[in-house]
């Protein structure tokens, strides 16, 4: 078999139709029944039963996607390895992102990083950053908000003050706050802010999924809501807005780089790491 053979038993596990499978890889459904037909026969059992449902795997089909995996893991580890003895920016490079750096930072990066080196595949997870603190084993580089991941090693990628907007002036009377799913940091920062300061009458009546959400409602009149100063420049001069300090200081939330153990001996996890960093110097 080869190792196309084992993408596309993933990819029909993954879409569980022929017809989606062939939507996304771009080959006819003849040419992909008819490379099923083969693999099952090479294999000598079926490896997905047809329901109305779409395509499930039957138990030996489980064994043989299972073996996919693992035979496609081994080649991205041989990959790396040939790329690191030749010295050569090339194979996967593995990214798990905080959501907020994903929409309003990586794209730009990711931009230039693949326009500078072709040969690198980028994949890439986003998700709140409690999400890839979690998982954080499975990339070679974890771009997180908050503090740094214990043990990694670990870049500082941005400092971004926060802020409370709302549509009105602060202070006139109690408001609803819009809160934004986030990691447990980010909470303690506005709990921490509440506390010290009792003028701020705040009806805790509104939660969305997402910091745009928030924003969007905070437009609209809905409340008011904190959000760090990276995705409010347009914001800042239109709506009442109020820099979250204590003692003085302004309240930060603070963007990290994160490297696990040894993951820099690969030549694609370095060339970004510096180009990452050298985009945040300029």
């Amino acid at each position: 078999m080869k190792v196309n053979d084992y993408h596309l038993l993933l990819d029909l596990n993954q879409f569980r139709t022929i017809r989606k499978t062939a939507k996304s890889i771009l080959i006819s459904q003849p040419a992909i029944t008819q490379r099923l037909k083969y693999i099952e026969e090479h294999l000598g059992g079926q490896i997905f039963l047809r329901t109305p449902k779409g395509l499930l795997p039957t138990p030996f089909g489980e064994v043989v996607l299972a073996h996919a995996k693992h035979v496609l893991y081994q080649e991205d580890v041989l990959k790396e390895k040939l790329a690191q003895v030749e010295g050569k920016v090339a194979g996967t490079l593995s990214l798990g992102a905080s959501s907020l750096y994903s929409q309003h930072f990586l794209p730009d990066v990711l931009q230039s990083f693949t326009q500078a080196f072709p040969e690198v595949t980028i994949d890439l997870v986003t998700g709140v950053s409690e999400e890839i603190r979690q998982s954080a084993s499975s990339f070679h580089i974890a771009i997180v908000r908050g503090g740094p991941i214990e043990d990694y090693e670990s870049f500082h990628l941005l400092s971004d003050p926060l802020f409370l907007l709302d549509t009105v002036p602060m202070g006139k009377g109690e408001r609803p706050l819009i809160e934004f799913k986030s990691d447990p940091g980010f909470q303690k920062l506005i709990e921490t802010w509440m506390a010290r300061d009792p003028g701020m009458l705040v009806k805790r009546s509104i939660k969305v999924d997402h910091f745009e959400t928030a924003k969007q409602m905070m437009k609209r009149g809905l409340g008011m809501t904190v959000l760090p100063e990276s995705i409010i420049k347009e914001e800042k001069d239109a709506y009442s807005c109020l820099p979250l300090e204590t003692e003085g200081q302004a309240i930060v939330r603070e963007t990290w780089a994160c490297v696990k153990p040894g993951g820099r001996a690969l030549p694609q996890v370095e060339a970004f790491l510096e180009h990452i960093r050298n985009g945040v110097s300029e």
